[in-house]
């Protein structure tokens, strides 16, 4: 009889234990963070990637036209070559991302951060960059001072004015 009782105790506490396990890879997987990922020469045509932890992924040549990268974190992103026609990175953190050759044609860029990034050769025709922080980024002559001329607003993360932020005269 008691052996019986304690396979039975022991069957109980072995499920508890593998309900515990379950739980915690559940709810404590789903935190952490996502791994790099490469979507290099990828069509992501209007895809959401929204409030995303994007650090260090590659988005390489990838047409991201009308795609939704509000409040993500692309610090570190290689976005060399990318098309970002409609898209949308209001308040998106670019920092330090390489963005060369890059196209922003009508891109909303309302309050993102660009602190750092490598920006050689991209296009931001008709972008909204209100808010703006372009901190420490080089451009070619004819795209700053195309900036320059829809320039306004005052970043609410970095504080930093747009205008200062380009030098513009």
């Amino acid at each position: 009889m008691n052996f019986r009782l304690d396979k039975r105790i022991s069957r109980l506490l072995l499920s508890l234990c593998l309900w515990v396990v379950i739980c915690l890879v559940t709810f404590l997987g789903a935190s952490t963070p996502v791994l790099a990922l490469d979507y290099t020469n990828e069509a992501l045509v209007g895809a959401d990637f929204s409030n995303r932890e994007l650090t260090d992924s590659n988005f390489t040549k990838a047409n991201l036209r009308s795609s939704d990268f509000n409040h993500a974190n692309l610090r570190g992103v290689s976005l060399y070559g990318a098309s970002f026609l409609y898209a949308n990175l209001e308040g998106a953190d670019l920092s330090y991302s390489t963005i060369a050759t890059a196209r922003f044609t009508k891109a909303n860029l309302k309050d993102a951060i660009l602190e750092g990034a490598f920006a050689f050769n991209a296009k931001f025709d008709g972008a909204n960059i209100e808010g703006a922080d372009f901190t420490d980024v080089l451009f070619r002559d004819d795209q700053l001072e195309l900036l320059c001329e829809m320039a306004t607003g005052t970043n609410p993360v970095t504080g930093r004015d747009t205008r200062e932020t380009l030098m513009c005269p």
